[in-house]
């Protein structure tokens, strides 16, 4: 990170500083300056927050369903969600992608988002945690007349917070950080998330290591910073929810 801060001289100097000797932003300038940065990481973001909104509510209730609701078949179908968690995800691409081309839907948010609205993993991680929940919580608002959707919103999703901090971090770090589905299914510029715009700019400035070392530092430093803030829940939620 302090190397982001040292002009290209510096960094080329051999032996290298520790500290620059003349701290300057202009590699974050000449970042911002030479590609369509403020786009690339406003896609990535839209992105990221969209599919941990999306994460968060269908994985918990998924989950809510598997780990406190009776029905035909719950346990074959929680075995399929775990055999897909076992498929590598490059497996599916190619019918991902056709798919998402017969729906219309390449070079769109839609269409980077829509197969990542569900993760297994997510649906492990809420089952796990929510199954710890008392049954006797559950069975005194059902007694009091509540429905199970009041049910999940009032009583079951307020105490997953550590599990959903746990999810959205995680979430947010895959899709931050995805490079190869937003790479096929993005086709134009103003589409490009950060990896993708990031990955093409250092193709075309491989000796420009200020820029390149500022770059790194933009994609990881939202991943560091949530991970800090949220580090309280994150420990919590791994703790509870069976991994290890």
């Amino acid at each position: 990170m302090l190397a982001s801060f040292k002009p290209e001289s510096e960094i080329r100097r051999n032996p290298p500083t520790l500290l620059p000797a003349e701290w300057t932003t202009s590699n974050y300038a000449g970042l911002f300056e030479r590609m369509n940065m403020g786009t690339a990481f406003l896609n990535s973001a839209v992105i990221a927050i969209a599919l941990v909104v999306a994460n968060l509510l269908f994985c918990s209730m998924v989950g809510y369903a598997f780990a406190k609701l009776r029905f035909r078949f719950r346990n074959t179908l929680f075995g399929l969600v775990m055999v897909q968690m076992m498929v590598p995800a490059i497996v599916v691409m190619v019918p991902q992608f056709v798919l998402i081309a017969k729906l219309g839907l390449v070079n769109t948010f839609l269409g980077i988002v829509l197969p990542f609205v569900v993760a297994p993993l997510g649906i492990f991680m809420m089952r796990q945690f929510i199954a710890d929940i008392p049954d006797e919580l559950i069975q005194a608002a059902r007694v009091d007349g509540a429905r199970e959707f009041r049910v999940f919103f009032s009583i079951v999703l307020p105490l997953c917070r550590p599990a959903l901090a746990t999810l959205g971090l995680i979430t947010f770090m895959t899709s931050w950080n995805n490079f190869l589905w937003p790479a096929v299914v993005a086709q134009s510029e103003d589409m490009y998330t950060l990896p993708v715009a990031l990955a093409i700019f250092s193709n075309a400035q491989a000796t420009q290591y200020g820029l390149l070392i500022a770059g790194a530092v933009v994609v990881v430093a939202p991943i560091l910073l949530l991970f800090l803030f949220l580090q309280r829940y994150f420990v919590q939620g791994i703790a509870s929810t069976g991994l290890k």
